[in-house]
């Protein structure tokens, strides 16, 4: 008996007990093919062929998978073919099997790679900031715009993208306004990328999983970045100060910043003066996009506000009426 025949013969009986959740679904002298699967997710299909010199030469190996990336297949290929040069003459596939069963315990995150490489691509240099902590499965991304910054810690769980991540604010120096719009919007696109919607409409398409990071992680550099750059549509003013050390605790204070339904922002005082002064019919519109206002501060239909209006008015009237008689 040679050595291939010898290993191929070991391996049968030692693969499923030696390398954990691993299935042997193809052991002959042309090829021999095993399956490891931690998760859906994380399931690595590894292929050895053999020529006639072997064990002297290095086993032939391709790894295939349906959810991680080729370009970290790739990667791990060219490991596993260093592992096997260690070995050459002596058998080589179950050190393989161990080395690619371990990188799958090692790099959690390596079910997400595509979009940790998409994700790269749209942060901003000398700002922005990417680390991966494979340890705990998670990611940690800070984002800088001037004086202003965000850090979020975005776990990635065992059953990703099956489930969503998990987002945690670390670190956060804009108003609380924008901090509960981060928080509160992040945990939303999150939950749609996992969850149906629940009134579905007739014309909607049918709903279809997808992964949460980089849809997250996309609207937290792109919102962190344009907000403070942005000016009030009333006055013109850059909205948020230079140091956000002086952004007013006090949310109805005149220059605190406020963002409405349609994303565009104006200061307290330019909003509440806007929407409190004629013309009042069909409600008031952004000045940017034209879309109706709607901000929780100001929940009063345009028929109560212009009755206040039009009350304070005659009011002041009154008053001038008896100045005007005193003088």
């Amino acid at each position: 008996m040679d050595i291939l025949e010898t290993e191929l013969k070991e391996l049968q009986q030692c693969v499923p007990r030696v390398i954990a959740d691993s299935i042997v679904e193809a052991c002959v002298p042309a090829m021999v093919r095993v399956k490891i699967e931690k998760t859906k997710y994380k399931t690595i299909t590894a292929c050895f062929q053999f020529d006639d010199e072997y064990p002297k030469t290095r086993t032939l190996i391709e790894l295939k998978s349906r959810y991680i990336s080729s370009k970290l297949l790739d990667g791990l290929t060219r490991l596993s073919e260093e592992v096997a040069d260690k070995h050459l003459g002596k058998p080589q596939v179950l050190h393989i099997l161990r080395f690619v069963r371990n990188f799958i315990d090692e790099n959690p995150l390596c079910c997400c790679s595509e979009e940790i490489s998409n994700i790269k691509k749209k942060l901003i240099e000398g700002s922005d900031e990417l680390k991966l902590r494979q340890k705990t499965s998670s990611v940690i991304l800070k984002v800088k715009q001037g004086q202003y910054y965000l850090k979020y810690n975005l776990i990635i769980q065992e059953n990703y993208p099956d489930q969503q991540i998990k987002i945690e604010e670390k670190e956060c120096n804009y108003p609380p306004v924008f901090r509960r719009w981060f928080s509160a919007q992040s945990l939303e696109i999150a939950r749609k990328c996992v969850e149906p919607p629940a009134k579905k409409k007739p014309k909607d398409p049918p709903f279809v999983l997808k992964p949460s990071m980089e849809p997250v992680v996309s609207f937290l550099i792109e919102e962190a970045h344009r907000y403070v750059e942005m000016k009030c549509k009333v006055c013109g003013k850059k909205a948020f100060p230079e140091d956000p050390k002086d952004n007013d605790p006090d949310e109805y204070a005149p220059m605190n910043v406020e963002r409405v339904y349609c994303g565009h922002i104006y200061h307290h005082k330019c909003l509440d003066t806007y929407i409190k002064t004629p013309p009042f019919m069909k409600g008031k519109t952004c000045h940017t996009c034209g879309m109706k206002i709607y901000h929780e501060k100001w929940k009063l239909t345009p028929e109560t506000v212009e009755a206040r209006w039009a009350h304070k008015q005659a009011k002041q009237r009154e008053l001038d009426e008896v100045v005007d008689f005193l003088s």
